[in-house]
C-alpha cells in the first residue's frame, strides 16, 4: 500500500540503541515494519520532543511507546500526559504501549482506557507484532478516507480504459504535445486520472445526489450541524442565486443585508423579488459594520414595508432574510438574537433566513464561536421553515477554489429535495469537476472530531500573536516618540492593557472580541450588547493619516502604498481600504508566518523614514509620475487628497442612507435588456436611476442596485474613485458596473421615455 511510506509509524523507546535483548526485539519488529513496507521514526525517550511530534501528528499512522525501567517517561504522570497529548489530537490515532506483563498492574485505568493495547516484544514473533501493527495502520488509514473520496480513489486505482468525457483521457492527451507534456507534468497524473465524468456509475452523480456523493453529503452534514447538506462546485455566488431561486418567487419580499454580496443581489434581480434593505454602517476607516439590532425589529420592519414605494401600499410577509454573517470585515452575529428580533408574538416576521456565511465555514469547530454560526440553529424553531447557510469551502478551509456548501436547518419538517433540487440543478453543471467535489468531501473530514478544533484554535493562537505583537511594538516605539501601524482591536480587556492579557483568555474567551455600546475602539453607534463581535482571526491592520496624533505629526500613510510595498515582497493582503488592510489568518496559518509580515512592516517603516526616490521603491510607477518625487512626497499627496474630500466622513454617509427605490431590480434589468438604457458620466449621475449595479471590489457589495436613484453624496462617492484613479496610476480601484470610454468614467441609467410623435 503506497499510503505506507506516507503515513510513518512512530516508534518512541530508549531500547533503540541498546545491544540487550529488549533492544534486539524491538530491532528485528522495525526490521518486519519496514519489510512490510511501512515506513518509521525512531526517537529515544531521553532526547523526545513532543512537541515536534505533535506538531507532526497528521503524518503519523501509528504509535509504539516503550515503558520499561529505564524509560526517561518511567514517571506515571509524565506518560499519562504524553498519551493525552496525542489523544486530545487524534482519537482514533492508533497508540500501543510496549512493556512487559508484570508493569501492566503499574499502568493507571485511565492511560489503559486511551491506548489501543500492549506490545511484548521479547515473547511474541516480531512477525506477529509487525502483523498486529500493519493490521492497526490499515484500519486507521481506511477510516480517514471519506465517502466520495474513498470512492475516486479506488476508481482511480483500477486502470480501466475510458471510452467517455473529458476527451484528454486521463491526461494521455496532453502528451501528445510538448506544451500538454508540460501541462501534465506540473499537476501530475492523478489529477488528470481523478478528473472524470459523470458517466462513472459507482461515484453518483452531483445533479440527484446518489451513491457516494450522496455520504459524502450527509457526511458533511453531520460534520457541520446541518440537516441537509448540498455540494456546489460553482462558488458561494452560486449557493446563494440556487437558495433564492428556491425560496422566492416574483413579487415576493426578500429583506436584504446592504452588507450582502452581488450575488444576492443578483438573485434578487432573476428571481424578480421585492427587496428591502436593512442598513449597515462604517467607521471612519470604511470598516465594515453589522446591521443594527434596531433595524431587524418588527417595528422597524413593518414601517419599511409600508414605506416601500415598490409595494405601493401593498402589505406582505416576508419570504427571506439575507445576512452577512461575518462580514468582510470579520465582524460576526450572536444568530440567537437575530431570530429573537426577527419574531413578533412567537411567529417569524420572515418564513426562512440565509446567512451567507462564505468567510465563516470554520465557526462551528470552535467554542469561541458559540451561538453565532447559522449551524446552531439545527433545535427545531416553528417560528420558520427554513433556515440556511451557504458557506465558501474554498475561502478559510482546505478546498479547491469554487469549492461550496448549502447546508439546510429544517424547522418544521416540511422541507422538499425535489423542489429544492430544481432550483438547484439550474445552477449546476452538468459535467462537474470531480476533484472540487473531493475537495469538499475531505475539507469536510478535515475538519471531524478535534481537528477542527484543533486548527481553528491554532490560527486563533497565531492571529493574537501577531495582534499583540504589534502592540507591543506599538508601545514600544512611542516611548521614542516614533510612529508604528496599529491593529483595529481593544486597547485594552479587562482594565488591562491588549497586549497583557493572558493569551489563553485571548484565544478562547469570546467576551474579549464583543463590540460593546460603550467601546470607542470600534467606531460604530448604537451597537447591542453582545449582538456583534469581532472575529480574531481576521486582523485589519490601520496605517497613520487618521488618528488624531497622525494629523497633529502631519504623518499620512495610505494603505494602498503600504499593500504595494508588501505584494512587491512576496505579501498579498486580502482587502485594501485607504487607511487599513485586512489579513487573515486561517487554519492553513503556519506557526511563525507572521513575523515575516512584521519584519516587511520594518522595512516599510524604513523606507518611509528615510525617504528614498519613488523610483527606487516603485520602479515601475517611475514614469508615471514627476522625477525627483521621493515616497513620502506620493504618501502625502495621496494623504492630501482623501484628506480633502474628507474620505472618512464621506465614506460613513454613503453608507448611511439608503437610495430611493424607482423600479424593481428585475424591472431595471428588463429595461437593460430593452436597450432602454444609456451611459451616463459619473458627473451627471444626480437623480439618475441606475440600470445596473456599481460594485466596488473588493469586497464586492454594491453601492446601489438597479432601480435606485443616485443620490448626491453616491456620485460625490463616485466621483471620487475616478479622481482617485486618474490621480494617482499604479493604484487604481476597481469598480464594476462602471465602464471607462477615451478616459471617461460611465455608468448605465435608464433613458428617459421617448416623446410620442
Amino acid at each position: 500500500m503506497d499510503l505506507y511510506k506516507n503515513f510513518p509509524v512512530l516508534v518512541i523507546d530508549n531500547q533503540l540503541k541498546t545491544g540487550n535483548i529488549e533492544g534486539m526485539a524491538l530491532r528485528k519488529i522495525i526490521n518486519s515494519l519496514i519489510n512490510k513496507g511501512l515506513a518509521v521514526i525512531e526517537l529515544e525517550m531521553d532526547i523526545f520532543d513532543h512537541r515536534l511530534a505533535l506538531s507532526a501528528d497528521s503524518e503519523i499512522s501509528c504509535i509504539l511507546l516503550g515503558w520499561n525501567k529505564v524509560s526517561a517517561y518511567r514517571s506515571m504522570s509524565q506518560l499519562g500526559k504524553l498519551i493525552n497529548q496525542f489523544r486530545e489530537r487524534n482519537e482514533a490515532l492508533p497508540i500501543f504501549l510496549m512493556t512487559d506483563k508484570l508493569d501492566i498492574k503499574n499502568i493507571p485505568i485511565d492511560t489503559i482506557k486511551r491506548i489501543n493495547g500492549y506490545i511484548w516484544k521479547t515473547e511474541d514473533t516480531p512477525d506477529f507484532i509487525a502483523g498486529r501493527i500493519e493490521n492497526a495502520v490499515k484500519k486507521y488509514l481506511d477510516g480517514l478516507l471519506p465517502p466520495f473520496f474513498r470512492a475516486l480513489l479506488k476508481y482511480t486505482r483500477e486502470y480501466k480504459y475510458a471510452w467517455h468525457t473529458p476527451g484528454h483521457m486521463g491526461g494521455i492527451a496532453f502528451l501528445k504535445s510538448p506544451a500538454g507534456r508540460i501541462f501534465h507534468s506540473f499537476f501530475g497524473e492523478n489529477a488528470f486520472r481523478a478528473d472524470v465524468s459523470v458517466s462513472v456509475p459507482e461515484l453518483g452523480s452531483l445533479l440527484d445526489h446518489s451513491r457516494a456523493i450522496h455520504e459524502a453529503e450527509v457526511n458533511a452534514a453531520q460534520i457541520f450541524g446541518a440537516d441537509i447538506t448540498y455540494f456546489v462546485t460553482n462558488g458561494t455566488s452560486t449557493s446563494n442565486r440556487t437558495v433564492l431561486q428556491a425560496t422566492v418567487k416574483p413579487g415576493d419580499i426578500v429583506l436584504v443585508d446592504r452588507n450582502c454580496h452581488k450575488s444576492v443581489m443578483q438573485a434578487i434581480i432573476i428571481t424578480g423579488a421585492i427587496p428591502i434593505y436593512l442598513r449597515s454602517y462604517r467607521n471612519n476607516y470604511g470598516i465594515i459594520g453589522p446591521v443594527l439590532a434596531d433595524e431587524l425589529s418588527a417595528g422597524s420592519i413593518n414601517k419599511k414595508i409600508k414605506d416601500c414605494p415598490l409595494l405601493k401600499g401593498r402589505p406582505g410577509q416576508v419570504k427571506l432574510t439575507v445576512i452577512t454573517n461575518s462580514t468582510y470585515d470579520g465582524i460576526c452575529y450572536h444568530v440567537g438574537m437575530i431570530k429573537e428580533k426577527l419574531q413578533q408574538n412567537g411567529t417569524g416576521l420572515t418564513e426562512n433566513i440565509l446567512f451567507d456565511e462564505a468567510w465563516y465555514a470554520y465557526a462551528r469547530f470552535n467554542p469561541i464561536y458559540t451561538d453565532r454560526y447559522a449551524t446552531c440553529c439545527r433545535q427545531k424553531d416553528p417560528a420558520y421553515k427554513l433556515i440556511f447557510a451557504t458557506q465558501s469551502t474554498h475561502k478559510l478551509l482546505a478546498a479547491f477554489s469554487q469549492a461550496s456548501m448549502i447546508h439546510i436547518m429544517d424547522q418544521t419538517g416540511d422541507f422538499s429535495r425535489d423542489r429544492f433540487n430544481e432550483a438547484y440543478m439550474m445552477n449546476a453543471s452538468t459535467s462537474p469537476q470531480y476533484g472540487i467535489i473531493a475537495s469538499l468531501d475531505i475539507a469536510a473530514q478535515m475538519m471531524e472530531g478535534s481537528f477542527g478544533r484543533l486548527m481553528t484554535q491554532s490560527a486563533i493562537e497565531e492571529a493574537n500573536i501577531f495582534r499583540k505583537k504589534m502592540a507591543q511594538i506599538g508601545k514600544d516605539l512611542n516611548l521614542y516618540g516614533k510612529w508604528w501601524f496599529k491593529v483595529w482591536q481593544p486597547s485594552a480587556i479587562g482594565g488591562q492593557d491588549y497586549d497583557q492579557v493572558d493569551d489563553y483568555v485571548l484565544s478562547t474567551d469570546p467576551a474579549c472580541w464583543v463590540l460593546r455600546p460603550d467601546d470607542n475602539w470600534h467606531g460604530f453607534e448604537k451597537i447591542a450588547d453582545n449582538y456583534a463581535m469581532l472575529d480574531p482571526i481576521k486582523v485589519t491592520v490601520l496605517t497613520p493619516g487618521l488618528e488624531e496624533s497622525d494629523q497633529t505629526a502631519g504623518r499620512g500613510l495610505p494603505a494602498p502604498i503600504v499593500t504595494k510595498f508588501l505584494n512587491g515582497r512576496g505579501i498579498v493582503t486580502e482587502k485594501t481600504g485607504f487607511y487599513s488592510f485586512l489579513i487573515l489568518f486561517s487554519i492553513g496559518i503556519t506557526n511563525g508566518k507572521s513575523g515575516t509580515l512584521l519584519a516587511e512592516l520594518f522595512a516599510l517603516k524604513k523606507v518611509y523614514d528615510t525617504n528614498p526616490p519613488l523610483g527606487e521603491v516603485f520602479p515601475e510607477l517611475a514614469g508615471l509620475y514627476p522625477s525627483g518625487m521621493t515616497i513620502r512626497a506620493l504618501c502625502q499627496e495621496m494623504h492630501s487628497f482623501l484628506n480633502a474630500i474628507k474620505y472618512d466622513k464621506l465614506f460613513k454617509s454613503v453608507y448611511a442612507y439608503l437610495p430611493e427605490q424607482c423600479l424593481t431590480p428585475a424591472g431595471a434589468y428588463r429595461e437593460l435588456l430593452a436597450a432602454n438604457v444609456k451611459p451616463i458620466k459619473i458627473t451627471e449621475l444626480a437623480n439618475k436611476t441606475a440600470a445596473v449595479m456599481v460594485v466596488p471590489y473588493p469586497p464586492g457589495i454594491p453601492v446601489i442596485m438597479p432601480g435606485e436613484k443616485f443620490n448626491p453624496l453616491l456620485v460625490k462617492y463616485l466621483q471620487f474613485y475616478e479622481d482617485f484613479n486618474k490621480h494617482f496610476p499604479g493604484f487604481e480601484n476597481e469598480l464594476h458596473g462602471v465602464n471607462i470610454n477615451g478616459g471617461e468614467y460611465t455608468t448605465y441609467c435608464i433613458a428617459p421615455p421617448k416623446p410620442p410623435l
